[in-house]
């Protein structure tokens, strides 16, 4: 059923470094290595790009709107999306650590500036895995939320979602405005080809200093240090249940 719509989706994205590079700890302790590392689109967000440019091309939605918050650089990305089909894109500049809720404050004060009608976005980012800001972002405009959703059906004044749950698939009936995090059976994002990838270079890109909207964010947490993960010791291989129990007996898993 195709539903023409004036909703405008809001598709926010983060820089994150190549799910396909290897992860370096600095020598401080104090993050990852980013210089001279291949940055990417976050994936989960590409999902969701795409997932709202298929809605645009049923003109089922009137506008889709790139935001990233960060560096300058973070153009990079923004053009890389709007490759993909977005219409134009939003910068919120600042070198600023920003964690969930100041983003999803942050994206509040951007969806009621630009009448945000629907928010897509990913599930999560896959540097700090947090999966929290889609939630915080509806509960701070009071909207409805749909989360890990693999499949969208966009109707006339609601949405209709598919999310996978524990004891198998959900529907729900979600009434607009809304959020939506992207799963990754929602779809499989296109490969931007040359043509739209010199035509996203004309295309709308907004840079807006994020000091200029005053707001209040301080951070309500800290990251003290990051050190990588044990190496994981090698297994054992043995012949019976015999030689199980006593070694679990051994490592004193099990007692007599």
């Amino acid at each position: 059923m195709e539903v023409e719509n004036d909703v405008k989706v809001l598709v926010p994205i983060k820089r994150v470094i190549d799910y396909r590079v290897k992860i370096r700890i600095k020598t401080d302790n104090t993050g990852v290595v980013t210089e001279h590392v291949k940055m990417s689109i976050n994936p989960f967000d590409e999902i969701a790009i795409e997932e709202a440019v298929r809605l645009k091309e049923r003109h089922q939605v009137e506008e889709v709107i790139l935001v990233s918050i960060g560096e300058k650089l973070c153009q990079e990305t923004l053009r890389a999306g709007l490759a993909l089909g977005a219409d134009r894109a939003i910068l919120l500049e600042t070198d600023q650590v920003l964690l969930p809720r100041m983003i999803a404050k942050i994206l509040q004060n951007l969806v009621t500036q630009e009448q945000i009608g629907l928010v897509i976005m990913g599930k999560q980012a896959i540097d700090g895995d947090h999966n929290q800001t889609g939630q915080m972002l509806a509960a701070r405009l009071g909207w409805a939320i749909g989360t890990f959703v693999s499949k969208i059906e966009l109707l006339a004044d609601k949405v209709r979602v598919t999310r996978e749950v524990d004891a198998g698939l959900e529907v729900l009936e979600l009434k607009l405005p809304a959020v939506l995090t992207s799963d990754l059976r929602l779809n499989q994002p296109r490969i931007a080809n040359l043509p739209n990838i010199m035509q996203a270079k004309q295309k709308p890109l907004t840079i807006i200093p994020l000091k200029d909207w005053s707001l209040n964010l301080d951070a309500h947490c800290q990251t003290l240090s990051v050190t990588a993960p044990t190496p994981r010791q090698g297994g054992k291989i043995l012949n019976n249940l015999d030689e199980l129990i006593h070694l679990l007996k051994q490592e004193k898993i099990i007692h007599d």
